[in-house]
């Protein structure tokens, strides 16, 4: 005798359980929160960068701080000078782990060709904002930034004050 075919029940219709390639957002693994506060950001864009095996490795264990980095260009080219990425115990003894060398950004032609002009004739600066996880590849999100000076960082810490104030009084309504 045939078994009848078993019909779902309202547990196993439920959907599965996310997994990690099912999540198409980007993992963050280190963020400069510090580059909000010392400067306004006019564009943002999205930048490759040129690794080596175990920088992957360390940063897939989250071992980066990008809190002291910083963008320059050279030569048509964008490097990114300070962000430290740790060795991991386990690395090679072969292979010498300088944690903070500089790393090349891999960005288009246009996109560099806009950033020179702007950093040379304009005045502004370039900062990393985010380290993250993109369809498996590390990227950074640079910003075209102006320095704030101290009474605009003031006012900015000042607004962020009264939203949490505000917060904090319509919830105990």
């Amino acid at each position: 005798m045939a078994k009848p075919p078993s019909r779902p029940t309202a547990t196993s219709a439920a959907s599965p359980k996310p997994t990690a390639k099912a999540d198409a957002g980007p993992r963050v693994i280190a963020e400069n929160r510090r580059a909000r506060f010392d400067y306004f950001i006019e564009e943002r864009y999205e930048a490759g960068l040129a690794l080596e095996g175990w920088e992957v490795k360390s940063l897939r264990a989250g071992k980066a701080q990008i809190t002291e980095a910083h963008v320059y260009l050279r030569g048509g080219e964008v490097f990114m000078v300070g962000a430290n990425i740790s060795p991991l115990k386990t690395t090679s003894t072969h292979v010498v782990a300088d944690p903070i060398r500089s790393r090349k950004l891999l960005l288009n032609r246009r996109e560099i060709v806009h950033l020179i002009g702007l950093v040379e004739r304009k005045g502004y600066t370039i900062v990393p904002l985010e380290l993250y996880w993109q369809r498996g590849k590390a990227k950074v999100c640079i910003g075209l930034a102006k320095g704030k000076k101290a009474h605009d960082k003031r006012a900015t810490e000042k607004d962020r004050d009264w939203a949490r104030d505000k917060a904090r009084l319509m919830r105990g309504r």
